[in-house]
């Protein structure tokens, strides 16, 4: 059992009307783990209902629902969730090489937006299948979301570049070796391609020197964003699954002022929470 803190004193940070939460998962009852994933959250399960709280506590309007490694290639609990949020939300779903058009047209019509690369102990697919689920994903107006140890990010860029669709180097790039110079330049350069996002998101899971402020993605998190503030998204990472433990779980407001902090001035967060995910997820602009 874990205590995911749900509410409680609000960001310092006010999030502006329309925010887009573009990183998190949820789940509902009745859609038990597929073998090679690493199982479901530790229980309560974080429920579609408890994640309204979350939002209600944050400020946040909107959500991108991420299919979770739990599942796999099942995208069934995914869609589940998308329906339950409604209009409000859209789907990061799990597709192959082996994904029909038949399957391609039905994720869409179910509010999926975009593809999940995840080349990490857990993930359903990786880089072996990069240009072919690309392909797919541009061919049906799609994103694509791209995770992978970014300590090898150099050596994968020729690949990258030649991506088709718009995508997003996630979770602030995941170096776990250390961001470089040379790292930070390779961003730059993806990002002028035209086609990149760069996403705040999980900076606990690749800091080497730890919480509360997370200095050495902080660093590195403020040039990206004052080098291109109309490529850069955000997310909570709700429910957080590496917390195995409650002691472990993170405060999302404290987390939330944090990360916000490392956005270079007041329009870049409106840019970072409404504009940036409204264009490249598909929402409708925010009335």
């Amino acid at each position: 059992m874990i205590d995911r803190k749900l509410t409680g004193a609000p960001p310092k940070t006010i999030l502006p009307r329309g925010t887009i939460d573009t990183q998190m998962h949820m789940y509902v009852p009745g859609y038990p783990a597929v073998d090679g994933g690493p199982g479901l959250p530790p229980a309560p399960l974080p429920t579609p209902d408890m994640y309204r709280c979350a939002m209600e506590w944050l400020g946040i309007d909107r959500v991108v629902i991420t299919q979770g490694n739990a599942h796999q290639a099942d995208n069934a609990c995914l869609l589940a969730c998308v329906a339950e949020m409604g209009d409000l939300a859209r789907g990061i779903a799990v597709i192959s090489k082996d994904t029909s058009d038949t399957e391609m047209e039905h994720l869409t019509d179910a509010g999926i937006v975009g593809a999940r690369i995840m080349d990490l102990p857990g993930g359903a697919v990786g880089l072996e299948q990069l240009e072919a689920v690309d392909a797919k994903a541009a061919d049906a107006g799609w994103m694509t979301a791209v995770q992978f140890d970014g300590t090898a990010l150099p050596d994968l860029e020729s690949r990258l570049t030649a991506l088709k669709s718009r995508w997003v180097l996630d979770h602030h790039g995941k170096i776990f070796g250390g961001v470089t110079p040379t790292h930070v330049d390779t961003i730059k350069r993806l990002i002028d391609t035209g086609n990149v996002w760069f996403k705040f998101a999980g900076c606990y899971e690749a800091t080497l020197v730890g919480g509360p402020d997370y200095p050495d993605i902080a660093e590195f998190a403020r040039d990206i964003a004052a080098y291109a503030p109309e490529r850069i998204i955000w997310g909570t990472n709700w429910p957080h699954n590496l917390a195995k433990k409650t002691e472990d779980y993170p405060d999302d407001a404290d987390l939330t002022d944090t990360v916000l902090s490392w956005l270079p001035y007041d329009k870049s967060l409106q840019l970072a929470l409404v504009e940036n995910p409204q264009e490249l997820y598909g929402f409708p602009k925010w009335e």
